[in-house]
């Protein structure tokens, strides 16, 4: 996929690296040519100077073939505009931007615009970490029956065999974050201080797993 990003800062550059070594084609815009050096030598994309939601800009940058557009400058007004010319005018169809003001995020998401509410979503990332207990909902299925849940884990667990835990519980664990990475845990995969573990499960048996996550091993 072809994918344009507005905004080369530390997220645009990023975004962009990320999204090349998967095996895409990128172009980033930027209005200050200095930014580009964020990308690197080793990035192969294009570098387009100009207002990210000018249409010549996005012409240049390729938003005509492109599937997906991400709005990551540092100015919500600029997000949103670039955005919705994406969508409304070259008809792109995955198209997201950044948001500083929580407020507006929501008016934009009614407006189709879906957003990352930056100050939000790192609001509720710290509080996830300074106040770890029960669990955090991260998704539902549309029945409403069963979600995937970041479960706070305790410390009596550590060392255990993720597949114990998992046995004890009766849920599946999906993913593990460690060190800001996620794997994939392995009968053998061990649990180790600071893992945040996700988990699929239902969510009539919420507060059961919760139980068996905060009080530790049976054995």
């Amino acid at each position: 996929m072809h994918i344009v990003i507005m905004g080369c800062g530390r997220v645009g550059a990023e975004l962009a690296q990320t999204l090349e070594r998967q095996g895409h084609t990128v172009a980033v815009i930027d209005r200050d040519p200095t930014a580009f050096r964020r990308l690197g030598s080793g990035f192969g994309g294009r570098r387009v100077t100009g207002i990210g939601f000018d249409q010549d800009t996005l012409r240049e940058a390729g938003i005509e073939e492109a599937g997906a557009f991400a709005a990551v400058s540092s100015g919500d007004n600029s997000n949103i505009i670039a955005a919705r010319v994406a969508r409304e005018m070259f008809g792109t169809q995955h198209v997201a931007a950044r948001i500083y003001d929580p407020r507006r995020a929501e008016v934009y998401q009614r407006l189709g615009i879906p957003t990352v509410a930056t100050v939000r979503w790192t609001a509720d990332q710290m509080l996830r970490r300074l106040l770890p207990s029960g669990s955090e909902p991260l998704w539902r299925d549309p029945s409403g029956a069963v979600q995937l849940a970041e479960v706070h884990t305790s410390p009596a667990w550590v060392g255990e065999r993720v597949s114990k835990l998992q046995e004890e519980a009766g849920v599946r664990i999906a993913f593990l974050t460690r060190l800001g990475e996620a794997i994939l845990p392995t009968s053998q995969t061990v649990l180790q201080e600071g893992d945040l573990v996700h988990v699929m499960m239902r969510c009539d048996e919420v507060a059961r797993v919760e139980e068996v996550f905060t009080g530790g091993p049976e054995s």
